[in-house]
């Protein structure tokens, strides 16, 4: 998964992809499943059920809108931090 695909979903939808891999991974402990097999099949059918939940929920993952891009963040918060401390030292000379 690439980081921009992180830095701009929903947090929910990345909730719910952690809910249905703990799932998975209680799941597998509990019912001793062993092979890929059946850890795969397991996993899908959480995933699909967390969906439905979401579904149920009126939330539609791939229609959510990005987030603001984290990157773009920071880059915007450090543009405010520079302007912000040549205002100080603007107004510092100033007086």
């Amino acid at each position: 998964m690439s980081d921009h695909f992180v830095d701009v979903n929903k947090t929910i939808t990345i909730k719910a992809k952690d809910l249905a891999a703990e799932i998975t991974s209680f799941n597998t402990k509990k019912d001793g499943l062993h092979g890929e097999s059946a850890i795969t099949g397991e996993h899908v059918k959480n995933n699909k059920d967390v969906r439905e939940l979401l579904g149920k929920s009126g939330i539609k993952p791939e229609a959510l809108p990005p987030e603001e891009d984290i990157k773009k963040l920071q880059r915007r918060i450090n543009s405010e931090n520079k302007r912000i401390a040549k205002d100080t030292k603007k107004i510092k000379s100033e007086s």
